[in-house]
């Protein structure tokens, strides 16, 4: 079977922004009275989009914050994350690259728990937006990760508007953590993780590697291959 597409997570795979939204998590919660340990985030929450996050801190903490606060406190952090994001460049080093080449053999996609307008920024800032033919972001699918809803949104629609292939099982999908993971096989993707935020023996994937670089389009083609 032929390989007719790649989909990204975003943060933790190509964008190290996974400590940015630790901190604009920790800043907004701190103004509300609230801590949140880097260990904590890491282990509990850096799977959910911002509203689903600041939903699970609330019933942990046993806050009961309404939907009108969680958005507010959204709006929040996405003003202070574009403040982080601002000072620096985020990419992992060898993701522009790495992108550039496989986009070359074929279609590329992102399907991620961030803000559209986050990763679109991001990509304009580094010049990488040509080379995805679409980005579904937070708002764009009925649930987060582990939902498989992010994944089958962009595989649907990069069926329709470049592939004309609707099955899962000939995309692959690349992600750093294990509720992306999850999220991508049960949708039916193959998996590929990257070590960039858990280590090696933490995630169950088809193929696991240390950074981008280490990717080639033919050995992507090979997992679909396995089906």
């Amino acid at each position: 079977m032929k390989l007719r597409g790649i989909v990204f997570d975003f943060d933790g795979v190509i964008a190290n922004s996974e400590p940015l939204h630790f901190q604009g998590f920790h800043d907004v919660l701190a103004e509300e009275g609230v801590t949140l340990s880097r260990t904590d985030y890491y282990a509990r929450y850096l799977g959910y989009d911002d509203a689903g996050a600041f939903a699970a801190i609330s019933a942990d903490q046993r806050l009961a914050w309404s939907d009108d606060i969680i958005a507010r406190l959204v709006d929040r952090k996405a003003v202070v994350l574009e403040q982080l994001e601002a000072e620096q460049s985020v990419l992992f080093p060898g993701a522009a690259a790495a992108i550039k080449r496989l986009a070359a053999s074929g279609p590329l996609a992102i399907a991620s728990g961030a803000l559209r307008a986050e990763i679109l920024r991001i990509l304009e800032k580094e010049r990488l937006s040509s080379y995805f033919e679409l980005v579904v972001g937070a708002e764009d699918a009925e649930a987060s990760k582990p939902s498989p809803a992010p994944y089958l949104r962009a595989v649907e629609r990069l069926a329709s508007a470049r592939t004309g292939w609707p099955h899962p099982s000939a995309y692959v999908a690349i992600e750093d953590s294990h509720w992306g993971l999850e999220s991508a096989r049960h949708a039916g993707l193959r998996t590929v993780a990257v070590t960039h935020t858990y280590p090696a023996d933490t995630l169950t994937a088809d193929l696991t590697v240390a950074n981008l670089d280490e990717l080639t389009w033919a050995d992507l083609e090979k997992l679909i291959d396995r089906v």
